[in-house]
């Protein structure tokens, strides 16, 4: 086995850890909280408990998901056969053949199993049921085909920008390139431009609209795949009239079908999985068991709102009364800042989240440098009030009646920046303790994030590398 192989397995194993420690916290945690939880927030715990375990299920049989989309009547069915060399999906002239998702197993040796998912049309009829059939089946999918052909549409460019909202990596593969010889990567990417400088310049519209000027955000959805990422196929080529000289010195004209032109995406998909494929595969499964843990979090931290909402206005009261009284400022920010982490521990016991003190201190620095400055700032005018405070004080042991009426109004300026210091870090808390156990050496996010810095350049999954540790630092 050679390095970047084990490497690989590694990546197996410590998403296998990170999905089973969670199972067993939440469970334990269900088990505790059961009286205190009505019908259905139990129900929804044991949903995303039983999400947890499919997970884990699917990671354990190494099975990567190729799942083929795109608009009706371009050839999704059709490369799936070719690619498997064997025509076991159904295909024919009639549009929307494909009506309901369907799966095969494709034989590619080695250690891992691939399954090919064939969708329907993304333009067909009940639109509403079959976008939903098709986000769901991007959600639990490795790896996405969009399958094109002629000229890309705009409905066919908002079904694209769709799926890469999923932030799966992605291949577009233009079918048909014996009827379009026209059409290179080059065309076809000037058209994905086209389509996304348009959109950008209808978002901007609308923003400048409800505001002055705010430049529109870019979402995942907007980025366009790279152009090593479109690969041009001929799945089924029309047939060609070819010329036959009989030897009696007769000619006649048949016609003759090319073998399909599949190399290209063939090689591809195989170097994807036997590159990245466990990689894929972890990647995913954690993502799907971080989107478990949070909605098991949210249903915790429901349960306890009031309870939460008191809890932190008593720290808030406590620290500010504590700074009020304390005349030295460098130990009010000391105090303070211990204030703080207690309170993200006490948040994290009343919801029955896993939190050490090493992680409560992580997570108050970056609630702390998260904050686009106002905490930090307000950190700073404590730190320079209490610096006034204890000038004040020293004036006032001297018996001086300004010095104690500078002392009272600087600590009453003071308590009233840290009790709103402290009410805003555990607000801010209480989005983070959202997220679940997703942090720690084994949180979904850590590993993720691993994963992520070790992959190899020019592959679909660092490509992918960027889209995915932003949506990491957000939620983060």
């Amino acid at each position: 086995m050679n390095g970047s192989n084990r490497q690989d397995v590694q990546y197996m194993n410590r998403a296998r850890a990170s999905i089973r420690q969670a199972q067993s916290f939440y469970s334990q945690h269900r088990r505790s909280r059961q009286q205190a939880m009505d019908v259905k927030q139990l129900a929804a715990m044991q949903a995303q408990l039983d999400n947890l375990s499919a997970t884990l299920e699917r990671l354990d049989g190494g099975m990567i998901r190729i799942a083929a989309f795109g608009l009706v009547s371009r050839g999704k069915s059709t490369v799936l056969n070719s690619l498997m060399g064997q025509k076991i999906l159904t295909t024919g002239p009639i549009h929307g053949v494909t009506q309901w998702p369907r799966s095969v197993q494709w034989d590619v040796g080695g250690n891992l199993a691939v399954e090919l998912i064939d969708t329907p049309g993304l333009d067909e009829v009940e639109g509403q049921v079959r976008s939903e059939m098709a986000r769901n089946i991007a959600r639990a999918a490795d790896l996405i085909l969009f399958v094109v052909s002629g000229d890309i549409t705009r409905t066919e460019y908002e079904a694209l920008c769709e799926l890469r909202r999923t932030q799966k990596p992605l291949i577009l593969v233009f079918n048909k390139i014996d009827l379009y010889p026209e059409q290179d990567r080059q065309a076809i990417y000037r058209q994905l431009q086209y389509f996304a400088s348009a959109k950008q310049k209808r978002k901007q519209a609308a923003v400048e609209i409800e505001d002055d000027w705010v430049e529109a955000e870019e979402t995942p959805g907007d980025r366009l795949p790279h152009q090593e990422d479109i690969v041009m196929v001929a799945a089924d080529p029309a047939p060609l009239q070819v010329r036959v000289e009989w030897p009696d010195g007769r000619v006649s004209y048949e016609l003759e079908t090319p073998p399909p032109q599949i190399e290209e995406l063939k090689d591809k998909i195989l170097q994807v999985v036997q590159e990245q494929g466990r990689s894929l595969l972890a990647i995913n499964a954690l993502v799907q068991a971080k989107e478990a843990q949070e909605e098991l979090a949210k249903a915790s931290i429901k349960s306890r709102e009031e309870q939460a909402e008191t809890l932190i206005w008593r720290f808030a009261q406590y620290k500010a009364a504590a700074v009020a009284l304390n005349p030295l400022a460098l130990f009010d920010v000391l105090g303070g800042a211990i204030a703080d982490l207690l309170l993200i521990r006490a948040l994290a016991r009343l919801y029955g989240l896993p939190m050490t003190g090493y992680e409560a201190g992580k997570l108050w620095q970056q609630i702390l440098f998260s904050s686009g400055g106002v905490l930090l700032s307000e950190l700073a005018n404590g730190l320079f009030m209490g610096f006034g405070k204890s000038a004040a004080a020293i004036i006032g042991a001297s018996g001086d009646v300004g010095g104690m009426t500078g002392y009272v109004g600087a600590a009453i300026a003071q308590a009233s920046v840290a009790g709103f210091g402290t009410y805003k870090v555990g607000q801010a808390a209480q989005v983070y303790l959202e997220q679940g156990c997703t942090w720690g050496p084994l949180g979904a996010n850590t590993v993720i994030q691993d994963i992520l810095s070790q992959v190899e350049p020019n592959t679909v999954l660092y490509r992918l590398r960027e889209e995915l540790q932003q949506q990491l630092e957000v939620k983060n």
